[in-house]
């Protein structure tokens, strides 16, 4: 493993006036479950001190983690377990410190990627199983003993246009809607979106339509909602085209959910042509409102950022941010800002909206970058740190214990 490394950063004086601390928890598929401790400096420099250190790593996960679920002090983990006909889900207790002590490790289905908490008092997980063409729920009431509720594996009758990636189905995120009463499911494989009604009580879920179509090839990966003026709006990222689609969302009389195409774009939000082997990945939304859009596209390596561990600079894909118009749901390229590497999977937001935190696959290092959250625009990147393989989901751990 590279060591961690304590980085100077410059223009955060606006940002912070004392110094603070936040957890991180960040997964590898070397096979690491790793927690840090991130320190910004006081504010009131010029440049500003800013260290990820760690405090813990274990191996308890398993071969592959990969999403991580923070829920108060219990945090989930999936493994995806490559090559084996399961992969597990692992719940683990957060000490104030950062210590984590594993409580529980089932089996899922095979190559799950991602999780939702759902149900009258988040007493439910869903999860996508990407590689097992599957989604399964359990009860985590209890995270000493997560419980299966049900189980779903889908097929396909023929290949998909893009036959080398949609020979099947492949579930690749489980979100809800706002009001929590629906789970939707981005099928890369089948080019669907997969709709289900919950019961919030039971945890049970149910098809209650035909799943929304994309378009052949596309392949759906990631979506997000926002609730809008008077309306709630549907966006899809698409990995295959590299396209970001916008829906407005109608709920029926017989409690389905209607969708509404309102545009259909490029990653950057222009016509463009993107290097070969570029791939959309993650796409989250802000907590300003109005929001902004944050997409991640990997493998262009059309920007560059300084070199961490030596002079010149290193090759980096975008982060790319568009404002959402809250009343028609029409989006506008922002900005397009370096990740800080190649192969941003996974970033998320701290609570506040001011720090994005950046897991890159393919170099092995997660990133910290300043955020103006009253424009939405990335600044610098303000810490970083090198950890053994590939580094692909980052959590803030902003609980307070």
């Amino acid at each position: 493993m590279r060591s961690h490394g304590v980085h100077i950063a410059t223009a955060l004086a606006a940002l912070l006036t004392t110094t603070s601390a936040n957890l991180v928890h960040i997964t590898s598929y070397a096979g690491s479950l790793t927690t840090l401790n991130l320190t910004l400096g006081s504010g009131s420099e010029i440049s500003t001190l800013t260290s990820l250190q760690s405090i813990t790593a274990t191996a308890d996960c398993g071969t592959n983690p990969g999403w991580l679920s923070l829920v108060g002090d219990i945090l989930y983990c999936l493994d995806e377990a490559f090559g084996k006909p399961n992969g597990t889900l692992a719940s683990f207790r957060v000490a104030p410190n950062g210590e984590l002590t594993l409580l529980n490790k089932v089996p899922t289905i095979a190559g799950p990627v991602s999780a939702v908490v759902y149900g009258q008092g988040g007493r439910g997980l869903a999860i996508a199983d990407y590689q097992g063409s599957g989604i399964n729920t359990f009860n985590i009431a209890d995270p000493t003993r997560l419980t299966p509720i049900q189980s779903e594996v889908f097929r396909l009758t023929r290949p998909g246009a893009n036959p080398q990636r949609q020979e099947a189905p492949h579930p690749h995120q489980a979100i809800l809607d706002p009001t929590g009463n629906f789970l939707v499911v981005p099928d890369l494989g089948a080019d669907l979106i997969r709709i289900f009604a919950l019961n919030q009580t039971t945890l049970a879920y149910r098809s209650v339509q035909a799943p929304l179509a994309s378009a052949a090839g596309s392949g759906p990966r990631h979506a997000a909602f926002v609730v809008g003026t008077s309306k709630t709006f549907f966006y899809v990222l698409n990995e295959l085209d590299n396209t970001l689609v916008g829906y407005d969302v109608t709920y029926n009389s017989n409690s389905t959910l209607g969708f509404r195409q309102l545009f259909r774009t490029s990653t950057h939000g222009d016509s463009s042509t993107r290097p070969n082997g570029t791939t959309a990945a993650e796409i989250l939304v802000s907590p300003e409102n109005p929001p902004f859009l944050i997409l991640s596209s990997r493998f262009e390596r059309a920007l560059s950022v300084p070199s961490y561990n030596s002079t010149g600079s290193i090759p980096s894909d975008p982060l790319i941010t568009f404002s959402v118009d809250t009343t028609t749901g029409l989006v506008a390229h922002r900005q397009t800002r370096a990740a800080g590497g190649v192969n941003p999977r996974h970033f998320s937001l701290n609570k506040a909206g001011t720090l994005v935190g950046v897991g890159l696959q393919s170099d092995g290092r997660a990133v910290v970058i300043q955020r103006d959250p009253g424009s939405g625009l990335l600044g610098d990147i303000i810490a970083n740190v090198d950890i053994e393989g590939e580094v692909n989901c980052f959590v803030w751990d902003e609980e307070e214990r």
